[in-house]
């Protein structure tokens, strides 16, 4: 049974033995966390910046917890949460561990201020700010804040039968709308853990928009709030660009190299879990690959539980027993490998349910992004770089069409690979930049300190 461990040792060195005034505790949770938080570790490292991992601990194994390892942040883990279980209880237990570290902090390095930094919209993202809210009466920041699901029209379906074309100019040049009813539980965690944030580092405009839009302060007494500095998963993709040597992805998978213009298919999102949206995705891959194309299909572990479920393994199964041109895989070990495929030019797309993905595609040209979802939280990558489509997964047969459609028709395959760059570069750097330059940084405010009013607060304490 896992459970809560800090690191003395490691927790000392990164807060100079309680001589720091400000650190950051970069929170992880799950795989997007790795990449994404590490180029804020590294840039802490190199600036000298007080820093340490708070680890949920929920990603643990040899395959889902390798990015750790391979961001090379697994010796900066000072606190480990050890947490287990479904969502009721990590939600639970972390609550309770995050208040233990809470006062072991206290304890023992009382002239240090804490700010813990999660990401995104993983459930760590949700709870581990509330928790260290309610157990330090303290907020927390926010990488990668804002991000709301919104979605295009819908004009261009008619039940099962879709205007592909029409579909797609819809999307590139219609209007979207707020929808942030999916993902879950992922739309719910980066909406509540912008509530137990003061500081929230949006990755472009648009992020920053929804944030003031629902009444964060862009800037408070002269000081920015939501500054818009990218993504941060910019820095992990040059980071494994510059990597040499090691096994390729080609000695693991040498079928991948065999052909080209593969699509690869990853899909884990709940919704997409529900059995005719599933049913339509399976669909939508024998409908491919029985047309000729070459597709990849990765087995995530909630895929896997779906096959399972609903009786498809076998067919999937059958299929690559059967024909050439489908592979069907499992978890890629490393992350990298994901990049040195992308980058190859073996891959024409990926069709994926990932918000990761939706981003890296727009920095990686060589691979367009299809995205297998009614909504986007990530619209900017559609309406304003035009590198990503939706695919809703209605049916198989309309999946596929525009899937066939992105494919064939060489103005929308162009326009996929070439549109603008939009998450900026050295992220991480300008995060950890951003509070070298904070004067006074504030951990909590009421109304009267937004309005700048001189009111004790000291019994805040008490209360």
């Amino acid at each position: 049974m896992a459970g809560l461990r800090i690191h003395e040792d490691r927790l000392d060195a990164a807060l100079d033995g309680g001589d720091a005034d400000l650190a950051l505790a970069v929170v992880t949770a799950t795989k997007p966390d790795f990449y994404k938080q590490a180029p804020v570790v590294a840039a802490a490292r190199d600036r000298g910046f007080p820093c340490f991992v708070l680890h949920t601990g929920q990603h643990y194994d040899d395959v889902l917890g390798h990015g750790l390892v391979e961001y090379g942040i697994d010796d900066a883990i000072a606190v480990d949460l050890g947490v287990r279980g479904g969502l009721s209880e990590k939600t639970a237990q972390v609550t309770t561990r995050v208040a233990d570290v809470a006062a072991h902090l206290d304890e023992h390095y009382p002239e240090t201020t804490i700010l813990p930094l999660v990401h995104g919209d993983t459930h760590a993202a949700g709870v581990v700010p509330q928790a260290w809210a309610f157990a330090t009466n303290q907020y927390a920041a926010h990488n990668e804040a804002g991000l709301r699901g919104m979605a295009p029209s819908f004009d261009a379906y008619a039940a099962d039968d879709v205007d592909a074309a029409a579909f797609v100019r819809d999307q590139w040049e219609g209007e979207w709308s707020l929808d942030r009813s999916e993902p879950f539980p992922e739309q719910y965690d980066t909406f509540v853990g912008s509530a137990a944030c003061l500081y929230h580092f949006a990755p472009v405009d648009l992020n920053r928009d929804h944030l003031t839009r629902e009444g964060y302060p862009a800037a408070v007494d002269g000081e920015e709030r939501i500054p818009v500095v990218g993504n941060s998963v910019v820095d992990a993709i040059e980071l494994k660009a510059d990597a040499e040597g090691g096994e390729s992805v080609f000695d693991v998978y040498p079928e991948l190299e065999e052909r080209d213009d593969w699509i690869r298919v990853d899909v884990h999102r709940r919704a997409n879990l529900l059995p005719d949206r599933f049913r339509a995705i399976v669909d939508c891959v024998i409908r491919l690959v029985e047309a000729g194309y070459n597709v990849n299909f990765v087995e995530l572990h909630a895929t896997g539980t779906a096959l399972d479920e609903y009786g498809l393994r076998e067919k999937l199964e059958r299929l690559a027993a059967d024909n050439d041109n489908f592979l069907f895989t499992g978890l890629w070990k490393k992350h990298a490998h994901v990049y040195e495929f992308f980058r190859s030019g073996q891959c024409f797309a990926a069709l994926t349910d990932s918000g990761s993905v939706q981003e890296e595609l727009n920095h990686i040209r060589e691979t367009r992004c299809l995205t297998a979802r009614f909504n986007t939280d990530r619209p900017e990558t559609v309406m304003d770089a035009n590198t990503n489509l939706l695919v809703p997964p209605v049916s198989g047969e309309s999946m596929a069409e525009i899937v066939e459609y992105a494919f064939t028709n060489d103005a929308t395959r162009d326009r996929l690979g070439s549109g603008p760059r939009l998450y900026g570069e050295d992220v991480g750097t300008e995060i950890v930049r951003y509070f070298e330059d904070l004067d006074d940084p504030a951990t909590f405010e009421w109304s009267h300190d937004r309005a700048a009013f001189d009111v004790d607060d000291g019994a805040f304490d008490y209360l």
